[in-house]
């Protein structure tokens, strides 16, 4: 290995660490609903809908906020924007805490979804800047393990402390939990990587409508979105609440699944990431890993529509270990804008895939509304099909339209330093 690719391990204690764990708190609070919504349900008698409108509320903000993100973090750089956002989402965490209604959670979720929504872009953008760019595809997976961990603390761990002292007193301890994140990221991270490049906002908005115009972004961006998406809106609702409608199980065997589920997904987040690392230096493209890797998520999703009489397990763990490939797709867009332009090109695909995640989410809710069950809050199987099989179709329009892109030999995988 050249010594201009070696890892620098002190950053990544420094730097990229507490990143790291602002994702895991990010993920964690974007999961746990799918372990708290019999609590919800049973104590405001949410339907369908109202459980996907208020989960989703923290998808929309994420939507709403991710082009100020990317100015913001090439800017003023992702260590004041990261700790300044994460102590606005524990303020959203104490208001989830104190809500009475299913309005008053919507907008707290709201409020939540906008102080974690850089935590990912945050932590691809330090990734980019103390990272070799050969290594920046490895970095990032590992940062989307890291969340992975917050979706296994989502599950049982979750379930089992609320069930232990209330899911009210467990959003106060969470909020607590954010605030020291912050401030590890304030005392840790070297100030040098701020690197605020001086531009006026004019500037970087002609600089967005460049990147809005790029073909390569178009290549990439929709794909993100679509399968991405389409992970986020099941893994973090709608999959806790098929095993408990279609397959059947309490809350706490549910709780169990779920969590191998996200084991799955640390796994497949590690392993795309190596793989992903392994054959850019054969000569192969992110985008063969991401078709390989489709395929996997695909079968999973086939055997839950077709409700194959595998134990869900199976299932579900396919669909966590191979549910977040297409997020390699952002180390496309990292060396094709340069690290000038990553934080704005990542958080306008991240603006795609947070609109997708949130209309998916409420979106299945609002289907699954259709197709009610016999009890309280429960749908009919048919639902989960109908909701789930709309989604699987988008996905593979998308992903045809990206490697139909790659056949024809786009500049997409080259290292291109450029910063428009």
């Amino acid at each position: 290995m050249q010594s201009a690719d070696r890892i620098p391990w002190n950053m990544v204690a420094r730097a990229l660490l507490p990143f790291a764990l602002g994702y895991f708190m990010s993920y964690l609070f974007r999961a746990v609903n799918q372990v708290i919504a019999p609590d919800l349900i049973g104590e405001l008698g949410l339907t369908p809908g109202e459980l996907g409108r208020l989960t989703a509320a923290y998808l929309f903000a994420f939507t709403l906020f991710q082009l100020p993100l990317g100015i913001l973090l090439d800017r003023f750089g992702p260590r004041r924007v990261q700790a300044a956002l994460l102590l606005i989402a524990a303020a959203g965490a104490l208001l989830f805490a104190f809500a009475r209604d299913s309005w008053s959670l919507t907008f707290a979720r709201g409020v939540l979804g906008l102080g974690l929504s850089g935590c990912l872009m945050s932590a691809f953008k330090a990734n980019a800047l103390w990272l070799p760019m050969s290594r920046v595809a490895l970095g990032n997976a590992t940062t989307v393990a890291m969340g992975a961990l917050g979706v296994v603390a989502a599950t049982t761990p979750a379930d089992w402390l609320a069930q232990q002292i209330g899911w009210r007193p467990m959003f106060d301890l969470l909020a607590a939990i954010t605030v020291a994140v912050s401030a590890f990221i304030f005392l840790s991270v070297p100030k040098d990587g701020n690197r605020a490049q001086g531009e006026t906002l004019a500037m970087q908005m002609r600089v967005m409508s460049r990147v809005f115009a790029d073909r390569v972004f178009w290549r990439v961006a929709p794909m993100v979105a679509a399968l991405s998406g389409t992970f986020i809106a099941i893994q973090t609702l709608w999959a806790g609440r098929w095993l408990v409608d279609v397959g059947g199980f309490d809350r706490t065997s549910a709780a169990g699944i779920l969590m191998y589920m996200a084991i799955g997904f640390v796994i497949g987040s590690l392993t795309t990431g190596w793989i992903a690392d392994w054959a850019q230096r054969r000569g192969f493209t992110i985008a063969h890993v991401v078709g390989g890797s489709f395929v996997i998520f695909a079968t999973s999703q086939v055997l839950i529509l077709l409700k194959v009489p595998v134990h869900p397990v199976v299932p579900l763990i396919l669909f966590g270990f191979a549910g977040q490939a297409s997020n390699l797709g952002y180390a496309t867009l990292a060396a094709h804008f340069g690290p000038g332009t990553a934080g704005r090109a990542q958080s306008a695909a991240n603006l795609l895939l947070f609109a997708a995640a949130w209309g998916l989410q409420w979106g299945m809710g609002v289907i699954l509304d259709f197709f009610p069950g016999p009890t309280e809050g429960a749908v009919d199987p048919l639902g989960y099909r109908w909701a789930f099989g709309l989604a699987l179709a988008l996905q593979i329009l998308a992903l045809y339209g990206y490697l139909r892109a790659d056949r024809r030999k786009t500049p997409a995988e080259c290292p291109v330093t450029s910063d428009l």
